[in-house]
């Protein structure tokens, strides 16, 4: 980290909220905005030796140092040794992790009802001599695919299925094997679970969805506390240049000071969402950990204090699927999740989920919560006709 920008401590204690409003915050200069601008710049005044502080535009950045610290922050508050990395997008944190660590002739283990670009990432790893095992989220099924791995690719809840495992279980029965873990934190969030105090070695996310929450900003990040793994991250950012612009890494920045506002909102609006589709003969199948039925809601009970934002289930066809998408008139038919204003699509549409036809991935808002279940029961209706 750069000397140049100390932040402001927040207290190992503080709760959700002050953390949000306060993380990565510069001391207080007077006349200085608390927040300052997007530092744009490709290049930095460099005379002498090219040593400390910043360098060139695609090592490091004052904007991204600040945003790095307040998801450090978040992800890992009160440790010292955990690094933040910044990066262009989610999939460009998931590929330099992967790709940082893996060599030809390792063994990997993926989740095989995760997100629906892993088969193409998968298919990436093959190709450069990685030997890719693949299992379910559920049941901790992964645990049987950790002899010989390298590294354990955890994504807890899974994306769209909403599926949980036992992260602690996980990471102890990987770390007695020598195998890095890495967890993607991308539906929970860290005010839903932080992976590295769960023992995890990585905490990986996209930033675009719930932590920045706006629909306008692409971003993803890896926390570590490994040096040397770190070190390994770095580098492959440098290589690759799959770095965050300025005006994203500050719009990030400054989205994170509602995080807690909108999250709780979310997560408690879901909640209503998901006991109103409950009550629906025509939806089965329906997912969301903070439902006390759910199969995954004692697990996720253990490790997570919030449940996230995203409500899954199936209607009964393709043709009802659409029907209901296109009557409802608060909810965006959209990809991506984590949005103040609620979204949802028919997943089968993009084809890399295991999922039927008529399954539906719903992006619960900030909006008024008897407002979007009224237009939920509403398109239900109109559906069916």
């Amino acid at each position: 980290m750069n000397d140049s920008a100390r932040d402001i401590p927040v207290d190992d204690g503080a709760g959700d909220g002050t953390r949000a409003v306060r993380a990565g915050l510069p001391d207080p200069v007077k006349h200085e905005p608390t927040l300052p601008g997007p530092v744009f710049a490709a290049h930095f005044h460099l005379p002498g030796e090219p040593t400390g502080g910043y360098t060139y535009g695609r090592d490091d950045n004052p904007t991204w140092t600040l945003l790095e610290r307040a998801i450090g922050e978040l992800e890992a508050p009160g440790r010292d040794d955990a690094e933040t990395l910044v990066f262009a997008s989610g999939m460009a944190a998931i590929s330099a992790v992967l790709f940082s660590q893996l060599r030809a002739g390792d063994t990997v283990v993926l989740p095989d009802d995760g997100y629906q670009v892993l088969p193409l990432v998968r298919a990436q790893l093959e190709a450069y001599g990685v030997l890719v095992r693949t299992a379910p989220t559920g049941g901790d099924a992964q645990l049987d695919a950790l002899d010989g791995a390298k590294l354990l690719w955890i994504e807890s809840p899974s994306n769209p299925g909403l599926d949980v495992c036992d992260i602690r279980r996980l990471v102890e029965a990987a770390h007695a094997r020598g195998v890095l873990v890495a967890v993607d934190n991308t539906l929970a969030t860290p005010l839903g679970q932080r992976p590295l105090e769960l023992g995890a070695d990585f905490a990986v996310a996209s930033g675009t969805k719930q932590l920045t929450g706006h629909g306008d900003v692409l971003l993803g990040y890896v926390v570590g506390a490994d040096a040397g793994a770190m070190t390994a991250v770095r580098r492959w950012r440098k290589i690759v240049g799959a770095i965050p612009g300025p005006m994203e890494a500050w719009l990030a920045h400054r989205s994170i000071a509602t995080l807690q506002l909108r999250v709780d909102r979310q997560c408690a609006t879901a909640l209503l969402v998901a006991r109103a589709l409950r009550e629906r003969p025509e939806v089965t199948g329906l997912r969301y950990p903070g439902l006390p039925d759910d199969p995954s809601h004692e697990v996720a009970s253990r490790q997570m204090r919030r449940y996230g934002c995203v409500v899954s289930f199936t209607l009964p066809s393709r043709a009802r699927a659409d029907a209901f998408l296109d009557a409802l008139r608060l909810v965006d038919d959209a990809t991506s999740f984590g949005g103040v204003r609620s979204s949802a699509e028919r997943r089968g549409r993009w084809g890399g989920d295991a999922v039927p036809e008529g399954f539906v991935r719903l992006s619960v808002g900030a909006e008024d919560p008897e407002d979007l279940v009224a237009d939920l029961l509403r398109a239900l209706d109109a559906s069916a006709r």
